[in-house]
């Protein structure tokens, strides 16, 4: 069974870019696009950072995530990622689905109005319980820590 999102949009959002979409029938990410309240194409310099609205509020099912991700393309051609990838949307929220854009390229990446900015993927979540023992039960790799089960 499919957890159903729904979405309701933004004020001024422009409503003709639609609802998230996946690509392809085997595509584990929709893509979500910027939705530019002005319209304005916008420059995100290198080094910076910028929180790019898509025009939609969200509501998630419950036992359910939202993951934002990265886009491939746009990592591997401009250096554009996520500043912090992936984000998580909890189904518990109610606000605007923003995403924020990080430019670790060399060059000024444009945002036109429209463009594909980033995907999210639906998790299951589980949540744990927590306790506090003595002492934590012994694995060979132990307390070993960056690096520790080798060297690539």
């Amino acid at each position: 069974m499919k957890p159903l999102i729904e979405f309701a949009w933004e004020d001024g959002a422009d409503q003709s870019l639609g609802l998230p979409k996946y690509a392809t029938s085997g595509a584990a990410g929709a893509d979500l696009r910027a939705n530019l309240i002005d319209r304005s194409d916008l420059i995100l310099h290198a080094g910076s950072r910028v929180l790019i609205g898509t025009g939609l509020r969200i509501a998630i099912a419950k036992d359910f995530e939202v993951q934002i991700r990265p886009r491939s393309g746009l990592a591997l051609k401009y250096g554009i990622t996520l500043a912090n990838a992936p984000g998580t949307i909890d189904s518990d929220y109610r606000g605007p689905l923003g995403i924020i854009l990080l430019n670790v390229g060399s060059d000024d990446f444009t945002v036109s109005h429209g463009d594909r900015i980033a995907q999210m993927v639906v998790s299951p979540v589980l949540q744990a319980d927590f306790s506090l023992v003595d002492s934590l039960s012994p694995t060979i790799r132990g307390d070993g820590g960056f690096g520790s089960t080798g060297e690539k």
